[in-house]
């Protein structure tokens, strides 16, 4: 590559999976390891533990290098400092740096200038090419996640790429897709996501969707792919702000395409506006396979693949708490509430997606001093949130916002479950938003009572009503809350010495 930054973590996935390396947070796994369910299902047990991310590099019917498999690669560290570690190398922070750290600097970007890309005229994607007749993907060690799945899921870390037709707005996105035939992919295009918007406009063209799919991307572009960023803003100029440098890009081969140039492999081809064929099911971030329960969803043909030498796969095995699907779709979404929530001039101070909710809950932290300054009560505040945030993008899958006074830390979610068992009544202290998009994804969406794409979402106010007048008018009955400060600090100095294990 021409530059050496190029090759910083957050700017290459091979030097990521590296870094992982020298954090002690990878696992090499060297002896055969079967796509067809035994690399996920050790990868869906490393993410319910919190574990290493596991390298399988070796995997079974992979050739020529195509592929290896990296499973969990945003998934949580078991270590309380580390937690958030895996994240963190996403976007060039410590380790130890918090979710709020993460967010902030996801979100940092929207205030600077953007930096456009740097074009280059090649790349380590593509030191390897398979043409048209050499692909058939029903060859591929593409990896079968759950035994229910309705297929292979070949993409589920991978970065789509599409233009709309006046090239004027290039969108990067993550969406699900899995192995069709031997030249075809089929995965979700829903409203309103900006894949399903672009797919929109070259039907009115008439014209299937120029498209390229890349894995392996560098981990701060992947990370805005999973951002609900606003309508129009290309992802790359949007990175190049985050990270201070313009991304490398080179042209695909087969289309007028542009993609990282450092990605481990790389599918070209197009997004049919007619072709369909079944989809699903998949275990998807809410932790349920419904068995049988497929639709017709659009065609992606491969015409070419290009690929690192020695190529790694990323993959998530999604499903119960917690992997990439809660990390970074949650939290990224809870960034964006929280910067919309701000323009609009609302006394919020953070927004978190607790992973408990299995995200589909954001709760909100408001300073109260300000609120009171308001002169609001709990129906109209709640109203304005809820009709804000539920009619954007950013809240299109969340379907609760807990409300919640500035005693209360967003990122706990032990915090967050006690103000809201304790502070909000049901039914007087909620409002109920029927006539907005909703999550069809979320299984009392799809499967449950009602219509599976409209409605389904509540603000649940778990301010109490002195902290709109008065202010606060308790104590918490815990450490921090209910004795002085001389005596916790004496208790904490010698914590360890009285035989405890650290804190």
């Amino acid at each position: 590559m021409s530059s050496q930054s190029s090759h910083q973590p957050h700017l290459c996935f091979r030097s990521f999976v590296e870094a992982l390396k020298v954090d002690n947070d990878l696992v090499e796994i060297n002896t055969p390891v079967d796509p067809n369910l035994e690399a996920a299902a050790i990868t869906r047990l490393v993410c319910e533990t919190d574990d290493k991310a596991p390298l399988f590099n070796n995997v079974i019917g992979a050739e020529n290098g195509f592929f290896r498999i990296l499973g969990a690669p945003g998934s949580l560290r078991k270590s309380p400092n580390e937690r958030y570690g895996r994240l963190a190398r996403h976007l060039a922070l410590p380790p130890t740096a918090s979710m709020k750290e993460i967010l902030d600097k996801m979100l940092s970007a929207s205030e600077l200038s953007p930096i456009p890309p740097q074009i280059v005229p090649t790349g380590p994607c593509k030191e390897n090419i398979l043409e048209e007749h050499q692909i058939d993907l029903t060859k591929i060690p593409a990896p079968l996640i759950h035994q229910a799945d309705g297929g292979k899921y070949i993409q589920t870390y991978g970065m789509h790429v599409v233009q709309t037709p006046d090239g004027s707005w290039t969108n990067w996105s993550i969406a699900r897709a899995m192995v069709s035939d031997e030249k075809h992919l089929t995965g979700l295009v829903i409203e309103p996501q900006h894949i399903w918007q672009i797919h929109q406009m070259w039907k009115k063209e008439g014209k299937d969707v120029p498209w390229a799919l890349a894995f392996g991307v560098p981990p701060a572009v992947i990370m805005a792919s999973s951002m609900p960023i606003p309508d129009g803003v290309t992802e790359a100029s949007y990175v190049g702000a985050m990270t201070g440098s313009a991304l490398e890009l080179v042209k695909c081969d087969t289309n007028g395409l542009y993609v990282p140039a450092t990605s481990e492999i790389v599918f070209e081809g197009t997004l049919s506006i007619t072709d369909k064929a079944p989809e699903g099911p998949f275990g998807e971030m809410h932790g349920y396979v419904f068995p049988g329960d497929n639709h017709l969803c659009p065609k992606y043909k491969v015409n070419r693949i290009t690929y690192r030498n020695n190529a790694i796969l990323p993959m998530s095995s999604c499903g119960r708490l917690t992997d990439e699907t809660h990390t970074m779709i949650g939290s990224l979404a809870a960034a964006e509430i929280r910067k919309i929530c701000q323009l609009d001039g609302l006394p919020i101070t953070d927004a978190f997606a607790p992973f408990e909710s299995q995200v589909t809950w954001v709760a909100l932290r408001i300073d109260t001093s300000r609120l009171r300054e308001m002169k609001t009560n709990s129906k109209e505040f709640a109203k304005r949130v809820g009709d804000l945030v539920f009619n954007h993008k950013a809240g299109y899958t969340i379907h609760r916002l807990v409300l919640v006074g500035d005693d209360i830390d967003v990122y706990d979610a032990k915090d967050v479950m006690w103000a809201f068992s304790t502070r909000c009544r049901p039914n007087l202290d909620e409002i109920f938003f029927e006539d907005v998009c909703g999550f069809p994804l979320v299984p009392y969406m799809s499967h449950g009572n009602g219509s599976p794409t409209r409605g389904g979402k509540v603000v649940s106010d778990a301010l109490m009503p002195s902290e709109y007048t008065t202010g606060r008018d308790w104590q918490a009955a815990d450490f921090k809350g209910s004795f002085p400060e001389d005596l916790k600090d004496k208790i904490l100095r010698n914590w360890t010495k009285m035989g405890f294990s650290e804190l």
